[in-house]
């Protein structure tokens, strides 16, 4: 995994924020780009996991 971004987002109520990790592909080494959006609390678990 060579790099991590977080961005915050509000909408109305709730707080999200926006992670996307790079992975590296085991079969052809070419890296990919996974999105989630979830809870503040939930990236560092989110992001540690392979």
């Amino acid at each position: 995994m060579a790099k991590k971004s977080v961005a915050t987002l509000q909408t109305g109520s709730k707080r999200l924020t926006k992670a996307i990790k790079m992975v590296k592909s085991d079969k052809t080494g070419a890296y990919t780009f996974k999105e989630a959006v979830m809870p503040p609390e939930m990236v560092s678990d989110w992001l540690n996991k392979k």
